[in-house]
């Protein structure tokens, strides 16, 4: 049961809880839910009751009637703050400080470009509750799973409790069913502390709206509410060793046999292969060319279907990328997802989602890595003054702010166009992923270069950050490719 206006109802989370929506003037929106803990009963103190209390008042009303924004899963998020703020308080740097201490917090509306700026009230909802979840799985984290190249399974499952697991497929099997725009606001957030994890979880809701999309009813039933909660992973299967850039080329052939089709071939540079469950294999049914392509999902499991070593890479390393290998691979024909013919097709119009997507995790990564060198030359001091005093040090951060925010207007506008089905919606998708991943790498590497050696160190962030979007430019897409989409429509008559 979810909450109604005027009346509250108990929940059973261990404690004796109650919350009620509450009636706002119209000066103080009806979004936010309010969280009264019995306190003589409630075994949290009373700061902790602040924390979680506040926790929810992040989240948006509107999404309330969603399964992944249960209340009880938003509870679960509160406590799971609560508790970790418990464990800081225990921290034996915390206590030596005395009573009085900090938690450390990035308040990305002060910077500029303002990250909010443009947005709906409901939009700079979901864009906090995204950067804090940013800031407390993700950022604490990020380097060790990087270093480590460790993938964060649970945490991909926290965010989709946030109803990060299915950002833009329908309600009724668990889906946010939020915006293209939306989601690439959420995204951003969450790229601000981490683009590699961050990324995966954008393919992996990629997949979900293809076959929220494409899928029939019973494909929808079927996978779908595994896969917004991120029990179970998808990943996304169009490159071959042999066919990149050239993608209608592909050979993966898939040979009907009776009511079963036989896969054979392989896939590369695969993202979360090996530990996703759920793979959208596009394989040839037909002749040469993209109308001879299908979209068949295929199981993990599935005998015939293997996976290459894991590959060691420059960033991306909280999420694996192996070969996907099928050989006498056999899966019914059920799981043909559209017609036989339509692969191409379906590939295609996810990636236009799906480059939306990269292009934002590139803009939050930027961003970070913009504020991260103002606030270093402010303190980092040459020749007797603060580098924020030389000239050719301000004019070259007012180009990265420039750039950012020419860049995230172009990615906002291109969700836009495809949330309303805009006749150009892919070559308004070319043109902002391929300005923005290009121009958020040019600003990493400015960052660093304002760090000097220190940049070029693991304990600072920006090499992640540059590591991390610099394969932007290379998926969902080339540069190249983006360049060939955009002049194809320009030379079209």
């Amino acid at each position: 049961m979810y909450a109604q206006e005027g009346s509250g109802r108990d929940i059973s989370c261990g404690h004796s809880l109650k919350y009620n929506r509450c009636i706002y003037s119209r000066e103080v929106r009806a979004s936010h839910i309010i969280l009264n803990i019995n306190a003589s009963k409630s075994k949290l103190s009373c700061l902790l009751q602040h924390i979680a209390r506040e926790y929810l008042l992040l989240i948006p009303f509107s999404r309330i009637g969603q399964p992944a924004f249960h209340p009880a899963n938003m509870l679960r998020g509160a406590f799971q703050v609560a508790r970790a703020a418990h464990h800081t308080l225990r921290s034996p740097c915390v206590r030596a400080a005395g009573s009085m201490f900090v938690v450390p917090r990035r308040h990305m509306s002060s910077s500029v470009p303002d990250i909010s700026l443009g947005l709906t009230q409901d939009q700079i909802e979901f864009q906090k509750v995204a950067l804090q979840f940013a800031n407390d799985r993700l950022l604490p984290n990020a380097a060790k799973w990087d270093q480590e190249e460790i993938f964060p399974r649970d945490v991909l499952k926290e965010a989709a409790e946030l109803g990060f697991g299915g950002v833009y497929v329908k309600d009724d099997v668990g889906g946010s069913n939020l915006s293209r725009v939306d989601a690439s606001v959420i995204f951003e957030a969450m790229s601000t502390a981490d683009v590699s994890t961050t990324a995966l979880l954008s393919i992996h809701n990629m997949c979900a709206a293809l076959i929220d999309r494409f899928g029939t009813e019973e494909q929808r039933q079927h996978f779908l509410p595994q896969l917004v909660t991120a029990e179970r992973l998808a990943s996304y299967c169009l490159t071959e060793p042999g066919s990149g850039s050239d993608a209608a080329s592909l050979q993966t052939r898939a040979v009907k046999q009776g009511d079963h089709y036989v896969l054979n071939g392989s896939k590369a540079f695969i993202s979360g292969a090996g530990e996703s469950e759920v793979y959208l294999i596009m394989a040839r049914t037909g002749g040469p060319g993209p109308k001879g392509i299908s979209c068949i999902l295929v199981e993990k499991g599935t005998p015939g279907l293997s996976f290459g070593k894991k590959e060691h890479k420059l960033g991306w390393n909280s999420q694996p990328t192996r070969a996907v290998v099928m050989e006498d691979c056999k899966v019914p024909i059920s799981n043909l997802i559209g017609k036989e013919g339509e692969g191409f097709s379906i590939a295609m119009k996810a990636l236009d989602g799906g480059r939306i997507n990269i292009a934002a995790c590139s803009l939050g990564g930027a961003h970070q890595c913009l504020v991260t060198a103002r606030d270093y030359i402010k303190v980092r001091k040459q020749f007797g003054q603060p580098l924020s005093q030389f000239q050719a040090l301000q004019f070259q951060l007012a180009d990265m702010a420039t750039s950012l925010y020419g860049s995230r207007l172009m990615v906002r506008d291109a969700a836009q166009k495809l949330d309303e089905n805009h006749p150009q919606a892919t070559v308004l998708a070319a043109m902002a992923k391929l300005r923005a991943t290009d121009q958020c790498w040019d600003i990493c590497d400015a960052a660093l270069q304002m760090h000097g050696g220190y940049g070029y160190l693991k304990e600072y962030p920006i090499e992640r950050f540059l590591r991390d979007v610099r394969v932007h430019r290379i998926l969902e897409g080339s540069d190249a490719v983006m360049r060939l989409i955009i002049a194809r429509s320009l030379l079209k008559d």
